[in-house]
């Protein structure tokens, strides 16, 4: 394999300060994603919203995100990135003012519609832009250490701010937050970023392919969303289930059929990025039952206000951007991908392990505090090569939707958490408190805080499973990855690039 590349491009001069707007506007949504949570009951209060529809605030923002992220990579690869990017910017920024003004619910839950949508543009968007920007074998490990650590601790960062917001201003300022974020971000990226050229999909968009990937996944979203609240019986719970299989199905022998398909399948049968939203994807849902129940166990159970929350949060955010820039980012172009991501996995399992032991006034330093470092270094050194190899060796026009991929798998495995780890932490809940109903007679509100505790930490055992299975799945799929001296040594060479990952580009 030639050493020399002499038709590939020097790198933009200005990939550095791109990649931190880029990493802005990933800030951005991944705050979103936290933020909003822990608003939402001064909101309810606020508006006049019941208990039945609050869950919208959250799912037409899932459902908008999750149904479109396919369709918004593809109008990236065809429309451009650059462009795509900012316009998802300005709409994110739009939808949040909405928001921020809501006077009603339905102004509210069709803001976080709209944020959802833009949020699918702009989101895979700016992982293909990280993509086709950094293609040296050592830059692109520290671009994309930046951007895991972001996109795996930005949410316990949000958890501090919507507290902050929340409770030293009102909760309107935590969709206002979103506003000079976006603006700042599209400024720069507008006068900033150079899209390398040749690197769009012109071919016509598959509409066929945007209905069924898009009804498909809301469907799935919504089932395991209803599932929450309704049950895993319901009617309707059942019937999104098997509608979404019906459609996704419908999609998969579409885009096999199709010439222009919105999902080439070559994207996704490729070993290595199969398990890596596989393991992505499962790896999400343990961490959203951790943000969930750390959450409800913190304030609920302990006491702590919504700032003093977001604090205890930050340990978890130390280790995930240790873990991505100073493991993950350093490792990853001297030893395979899946060295890093299957006992970064495991290390994260070792910390949900030790929140399976909480109690009601359990110490926050002896076991909270070494249990979020040990998820935070693991989930970073796990993510970090993740996200980098789930973009690697596909075209350049096929990198808007690789990109999707990637958020598709966090934003179904998120809606999986929430409503699975939340359904049997709920039934252990319950089992408790029958089984100790005689407490309940003396003391019902140390059972109450006993059975929740209970349920909390039977979903954890299972949190700690999930990963475990997501371990066993990169050590067991993802082959990529081995160095080599040509692909450590940072030129800016692509065969060398290719070389250190030994993932061919999947010929047409």
């Amino acid at each position: 394999m030639s050493k020399t590349a002499p038709d590939v491009p020097l790198p933009d001069p200005s990939r550095w300060k791109a990649l931190a707007f880029i990493a802005l506007a990933q800030l951005m949504v991944v705050l979103d994603a936290t933020i909003v949570n822990i608003a939402l009951p001064h909101a309810q209060a606020a508006l006049g919203i019941s208990d039945a529809d609050k869950q919208w605030v959250i799912t037409a923002y899932a459902l908008a995100f999750g149904g479109l992220l396919l369709f918004g990579g593809r109008i990236a690869d065809l429309w451009g990135r650059k462009r795509t990017f900012v316009v998802g910017l300005i709409g994110f920024a739009l939808a949040s003012a909405l928001g921020g003004a809501a006077q009603n619910q339905g102004m509210l839950f069709g803001s976080r519609a709209l944020q959802g949508a833009f949020g699918a543009l702009l989101a895979p968007a700016a992982l293909s832009l990280l993509a086709v920007t950094f293609t040296d074998g050592k830059e692109r490990a520290k671009a994309f250490g930046i951007y895991g650590a972001i996109a795996g601790g930005g949410g316990a960062v949000g958890l501090l701010l919507g507290g902050f917001l929340t409770q030293v201003l009102n909760w309107r300022w935590t969709f206002f937050v979103n506003i000079p974020f976006a603006v700042v971000a599209a400024a720069g990226a507008y006068f900033v970023i150079r899209e390398p050229a040749g690197s769009r999909n012109r071919s016509s968009l598959d509409i066929p392919g945007v209905v069924l990937s898009a009804l498909g996944l809301i469907s799935l979203v919504y089932g395991f969303t209803r599932a929450e609240s309704a049950g895993w019986s319901d009617a309707l719970t059942i019937g999104m289930f098997v509608a979404s299989g019906v459609l996704l199905l419908a999609f998969v022998l579409t885009e096999a059929r199709t010439k222009s398909p919105l999902l080439p399948l070559r994207v996704v049968l490729d070993r290595n990025r199969g398990g890596i939203y596989l393991s992505l994807g499962l790896a999400v849902i343990a961490m959203f039952g951790l943000f969930l129940f750390l959450t409800y166990y913190l304030q609920v159970v302990e006491g702590y206000s919504p700032i003093k929350t977001g604090f205890a949060f930050l340990p978890m955010t130390a280790g995930m951007i240790t873990g991505s820039t100073q493991i993950g980012a350093r490792l990853m172009t001297r030893v395979p991908a899946r060295k890093l991501m299957g006992p970064g996995f495991l290390v994260a399992a070792v910390g949900m392990l030790l929140l399976t032991q909480l109690e009601i006034g359990s110490s926050y330093t002896t076991l909270i505090l070494p249990a979020q470092l040990l998820l935070g270094l693991g989930m970073g050194t796990a993510f970090m090569p993740a996200m980098s190899l789930a973009t690697h060796g596909v075209e350049p026009r096929d990198a808007g939707v690789a990109s999707a991929m990637v958020n598709t798998s966090q934003q179904v495995g998120g809606a999986i958490g929430t409503a699975l780890l939340n359904t049997i932490a709920a039934s252990a809940t319950t089992a408790y408190a029958t089984s100790h109903a005689a407490l309940g007679a003396t003391d019902p509100e140390l059972l109450k805080l006993e059975s929740m505790v209970h349920g909390f930490t039977g979903a954890i055992w299972w949190a700690v499973g999930i990963l475990v299975l997501a371990a066993a799945i990169a050590l067991t799929f993802v082959n990529a990855g081995r160095p080599s001296a040509t692909g450590a040594s940072g030129s800016g060479d692509t065969d060398a690039v290719e070389d250190e990952f030994k993932v061919p580009v999947v010929a047409h």
